[in-house]
């Protein structure tokens, strides 16, 4: 019998599916307000344009990929990029109807495999319960910001001026294989 995590297709998003990633992300982050955390971040807002315009260049060169259950469609999305020459983890989402059944495991997975064996870097929030403890389940690690590579430190700063509790923003690294 197939369970509901082996049926994922994960497939590479198209630049003109843009919308439908914004739409995942937006759906996911309805859990962050529970949460307390406020994003007053519109579309024209220089945050979500850089954000954007990564992601989009994430689809152009096939690093950003769409989580679809058949018959149902794109319940999870991820986007994968380079820091300083490492792979990183720039985005993982998941519509929170498709929440809790394996789609953000199966998404972490598929960005461990991209990474080839590589270090893998992300950033997140330390404090809530479906962040940092998801990660660390996956052998990520916290980093201290001194021990961060300069483009990791610049992403940090980046997120902490634009985002919510920009205290509670870290890194963690999952080791590359030998």
């Amino acid at each position: 019998m197939t369970s509901a995590t082996e049926q994922i297709l994960i497939r590479p998003v198209s630049t003109s599916e843009m919308d439908q990633v914004i739409a995942i992300d937006d759906d996911a982050c309805a859990l962050f307000e529970q949460a307390g955390l406020r994003f007053d971040i519109g579309p024209t807002h220089p945050f979500a344009r850089s954000e954007w315009a990564r992601w989009t260049q994430a689809a152009t060169e096939g690093n950003a990929f769409f989580a679809e259950w058949p018959g149902v469609g794109a319940v999870g999305m991820l986007v994968m990029g380079r820091i300083d020459g490492a792979p990183y983890l720039d985005q993982l989402s998941v519509r929170t109807k498709a929440m809790r059944r394996g789609i953000g495991r199966r998404l972490v997975s598929h960005a461990i495999e991209w990474a080839e064996g590589q270090e893998l870097w992300l950033t997140t929030y330390a404090h809530l319960p479906w962040n940092k403890p998801f990660y660390e389940q996956a052998q990520f690690s916290v980093v201290p910001e001194p021990a961060c590579p300069a483009g990791i430190v610049a992403t940090l700063v980046e997120q902490r001026r634009w985002l919510p509790a920009p205290g509670e923003r870290i890194a963690m690294r999952r080791p590359g294989v030998a």
